[in-house]
């Protein structure tokens, strides 16, 4: 597991993805790789807690945004949640909260999830 990735754990068919560091193309890779693996394995539905990433990139948003092209293939989704202001604000001008969507807390996100 990359240093990137914190901790990986599921609940209910939702993967949680905990995240350290700076989101660019070595963090995003690490992203994709376990979302690409649990995809291949049936699961659709994946939740990025962001608290201890406080920046991004342009080749990290774009890494995400292949990531909700597979995703819709499979009619799965992805969420995040803990996201830094700024890294809020940068998923916002990206277009990347037009499709995924971001959450304040990780129940915010399981309650939406799990609907």
């Amino acid at each position: 597991m990359s240093s990137f990735i914190k901790n990986t754990k599921e609940f209910n068919q939702i993967v949680i993805i905990e995240t350290d560091g700076y989101l660019n193309n070595e963090g995003g890779e690490a992203i994709s790789a376990i979302c690409y693996e649990k995809i291949k394995c049936g699961q659709h539905k994946f939740l990025i807690n962001m608290a201890g990433t406080k920046v991004v990139n342009s080749i990290g948003v774009s890494i995400l945004i292949e990531i909700i092209e597979k995703l819709q293939e499979v009619d799965g989704k992805i969420g995040y949640f803990n996201l830094a202001p700024i890294v809020s604000k940068t998923f916002n001008i990206m277009g990347l909260t037009k499709y995924s969507t971001v959450f304040a807390t990780e129940e915010d996100a399981l309650g939406a999830f799990n609907e």
